[in-house]
């Protein structure tokens, strides 16, 4: 069973807040001009990562299951975009809400990012979507991130 916990620790690592984790080795892996990392799945970042799919922040997702020597766990490999001139189609983010600090916000509250060149992802009653949606819909929710 120990081997088992340190593989998984290994592949894991040591997270205290797994989206803006997510969201690091994405901007990291495109600073280094990365073709796809693999994050730990859970729904949420799966979710999250559709969202960025949709909104063409990233090219493509996928969840894959690797075995261990007494377990299996699940990860997501993303695929990153680039435009013509080798920079990345996901310029920046900003968390909004940690887990030390929430922030929710109405429909009619928020906000286009950046001019309407970014968007928000929001947790709400609904699921996760983004903030465009969310505005559509008229839901509100915790605001987690925005992105450009």
């Amino acid at each position: 069973m120990r081997v088992c916990c340190l593989e998984l620790k290994n592949h894991l690592g040591n997270m205290n807040y797994p989206i803006s984790d997510m969201l690091i080795r994405i901007s990291n892996a495109q600073a280094v001009g990365k073709e796809q990392i693999s994050v730990p799945f859970s729904k949420m970042k799966f979710r999250i990562a559709q969202i960025l799919k949709e909104n063409s922040f990233v090219q493509e997702v996928e969840k894959k299951s690797k075995k261990g020597r007494k377990s299996e766990f699940d990860y997501l490999v993303i695929s990153l975009k680039y435009d013509e001139t080798k920079q990345p189609s996901l310029r920046g983010f900003k968390l909004i809400s940690k887990p030390s600090r929430h922030l929710y916000a109405k429909a009619e509250d928020m906000k286009p990012v950046r001019s309407g060149y970014g968007i928000g992802v929001i947790s709400t009653s609904k699921g996760v979507m983004s903030s465009k949606e969310a505005r559509k819909q008229g839901v509100g929710g915790e605001i987690l991130f925005e992105v450009w």
